[in-house]
């Protein structure tokens, strides 16, 4: 439980997932001899530490099944980036690639039972950290034609959302910048993006819902 910075009667209430992650993440790398150890297949970061959050997944495959056997992770910012990034990490192992490769923030949040909406934004990183990893495994085995761009375009060049992520928050309910930006912390370090951010939810929002504000 916290208090949101500037609304002393508002309060997040965390799920008893949430915290058992917090408190007790699984597969979490806790040591630099532990990471060296470790022979992954493929590895992928996303986030900036000048925003907060940056979260590592590396990944081992069974690649006769085509099936995630083993993740690992180092995640470094607040409890709700933790426990997605563990809860993240249970969900996948086992898991055929393009079943992986379907997951959402959304899936992550739900099997969290929930985040504060301010935290929406972790499990979205937790989500492309994934991808980045399949992604790097894709180059070292030689399968490219696999490898799924994380949208049409990239918008944040520093947290690598794209027109695609900004076209999902509006699809969810974002009306605003500000709407989007909790849901994807887009332009919080890049903020040469601004501009064009506000542009891509003045189009999304008038192709889905006829806004034309």
């Amino acid at each position: 439980m916290e208090n949101v910075k500037g609304q002393k009667n508002q309060k997040w209430f965390y799920t008893d997932i949430v915290k058992d992650h917090f408190f007790r993440p699984r597969n979490i790398f806790r040591t630099k001899e532990e990471i060296e150890r470790y022979k992954a297949d493929g590895t992928g970061e996303v986030g900036s530490p000048a925003c907060g959050d940056v979260m590592r997944i590396w990944i081992k495959v069974d690649k006769k099944n085509d099936k995630i056997i083993d993740c690992k992770w180092q995640t470094f910012g607040c409890g709700s980036a933790i426990a997605s990034t563990s809860i993240l990490s249970t969900m996948v192992i086992g898991m055929k690639i393009e079943d992986a490769l379907k997951i959402k923030p959304n899936d992550i949040v739900k099997e969290l039972g929930g985040l504060p909406a301010r935290k929406i934004h972790c499990s979205v990183l937790g989500d492309k950290a994934l991808r980045e990893a399949l992604n790097d495994y894709f180059r070292k085995s030689g399968q490219e034609n696999r490898i799924v761009a994380q949208g049409a375009k990239i918008i944040d060049k520093m947290l690598k959302i794209t027109d695609k992520d900004i076209e999902e928050a509006v699809l969810e309910g974002a009306k605003t910048f500000e709407d989007v930006q909790k849901k994807t912390k887009i332009g919080i370090n890049d903020k040469n993006c601004i501009p064009q951010v506000k542009e891509l939810i003045k189009f999304y929002r008038k192709k889905y819902f006829r806004d034309e504000k």
